[in-house]
């Protein structure tokens, strides 16, 4: 029996293993879960010991745990592959009634697999264990030497991270990094992410009077934070898109030829755009194409507000503060903390004297990573994709984010393959987020393909 042979015959077993770690609720954003994160943690370190992972430990944080895993049998002359992912998963009310299935309880439905982390990440990182354990039954050996460095917080920062990274280099010292978080264009196209986007998240908060207040009694008199608010947000784009915070785009790098022409592959349109999200046409900044705003441009969102009573039925306030929550999403050369610096400053100068308003950081992120196109593991992935695929994979820059890219990047100092294989309708951070099966199985194949290649590459 070969590896591959030996995948497709346990196809439906990884599945059902995969299953049993999707069932721990490990949502890094809320304390009360903090066991369940350390639940999941612990079933990983058992299930990398189960499948022939020599080591496998549970590495207490001040947060959540990072479990390391490796099999050295490869030798000293042989590479040595470090992979990434995270078993934390992003939050279920969004609404929670919207799920059509209990997100915790996976389900299976017309070739797709529900349940919150089913693409990220576990089920992503998943392939990783899965072909390692195909290959290593199969032939009682791996191609290369391999690492697992898998966190709790990917979701809520990676706050604990880089400090673990720090204290543990030697630990970690790979010749490749690989890190399957993210997706590829459809199950016939694959792609490359040569970019990541940079993040921070932070909230602006309004401030007017010291309590609520009758509308009737002080109506016209006193300036409403959520009026307020909603004009100081409303001021922080223009009509075309672009952020008007003095500043924000000082350290933008020109798009060059090379990046516009690897975008330009890029099926993603303004048709596709209109029919993935559902909205009516395209908005941002006409000076550059639905892929580039997506991949190579900085943003800011706004991700939620809230101010004032909410609830059922009617309760006539003038509240006493508001809140919006914020995202930017930043591009090479563009430094998060000074980016929240220009933010603050920004959003002072919109405040009107009627009211008083503070901006804080959330989660610092981290910057944008880029990786190098033309590095040896990236011939081995392209041609493990193109195995499996039967076609060569495209070349994008991300939207999304891995805060953790770069900080890996400058300790180890090694290449980084960003191999995805989730889907643009995977509904990753939405109800219903799914992982069709059929990538998770050609996924599967496609690493042992990689895992293959790569001593001959290296």
């Amino acid at each position: 029996m070969t590896p591959f042979t030996y995948a497709e015959a346990h196809a439906q077993d990884f599945v059902e293993q995969l299953k049993e770690w999707l069932r721990i609720p490990s949502i890094s954003t809320q304390s009360e879960l903090k066991p369940e994160l350390e639940r999941a943690a612990f079933w990983l370190r058992d299930h990398c010991l189960s499948i022939g992972l020599t080591r496998a430990e549970v590495f207490p944080t001040p947060r959540h745990p990072v479990v390391y895993a490796e099999w050295l049998g490869a030798g000293p002359n042989a590479p040595t592959v470090l992979v990434y992912g995270h078993y934390d998963v992003q939050p279920v009310d969004d609404p929670y009634r919207e799920w059509k299935s209990d997100p915790f309880e996976p389900v299976e439905r017309e070739g797709h697999l529900y349940g919150r982390g089913a693409t990220d990440d576990k089920g992503q990182t998943f392939i990783h264990l899965k072909a390692f354990e195909a290959h290593f039954r199969a032939t009682g050996s791996f191609p290369v030497n391999v690492k697992f460095l898998v966190e709790g917080e990917e979701e809520s920062g990676s706050e604990s991270l880089p400090a673990f990274i720090q204290a543990n280099v030697d630990l970690l010292r790979a010749d490749v990094l690989v890190i399957s978080d993210s997706h590829i264009i459809s199950t016939e196209q694959p792609s490359l992410v040569y970019g990541l986007r940079g993040i921070f998240t932070a909230e602006v908060e309004v401030f007017g009077p010291r309590g609520d207040l009758h509308s009737g009694s002080y109506g016209g008199t006193v300036h409403n934070p959520v009026q307020a608010l909603v004009e100081i947000l409303a001021q922080l784009h223009d009509a075309q898109g672009r952020v008007t915070v003095p500043g924000f785009y000082d350290d933008v790098l020109p798009l060059l030829a090379e990046d516009r022409r690897a975008l330009a592959q890029s099926p993603m349109d303004e048709a596709r755009l209109v029919k993935e999200t559902g909205v009516p046409r395209p908005w941002g900044e006409p000076d550059y194409s639905i892929a580039e705003r997506i991949g190579a441009r900085p943003t800011l969102e706004l991700n939620g507000i809230v101010g004032g009573w909410i609830g059922e039925g009617s309760k006539t306030v003038i509240p006493a503060r508001a809140l919006a929550k914020i995202s930017c999403r930043l591009v090479p050369n563009q430094d998060p903390n000074q980016i929240f610096a220009l933010l603050q400053q920004g959003i002072a100068a919109l405040t009107p004297p009627t009211v008083r308003s503070e901006v804080r950081m959330i989660h610092a992120g981290g910057p944008a990573a880029m990786v190098p196109i033309d590095a040896k593991p990236i011939q081995a992935a392209v041609e493990a994709y193109e195995a499996v695929f039967g076609t060569r994979p495209l070349f994008l820059r991300e939207g999304g984010s891995i805060p953790i890219v770069a900080g890996l990047q400058g300790a180890l100092d090694v290449p980084v393959v960003l191999m995805g294989f989730g889907l643009p309708d995977d509904n990753l951070h939405a109800p219903n987020e799914k992982f069709t099966l059929a990538m998770f199985h050609k996924g599967i194949q496609t690493m042992l393909h990689f895992y293959q290649r790569l001593p001959a590459l290296l």
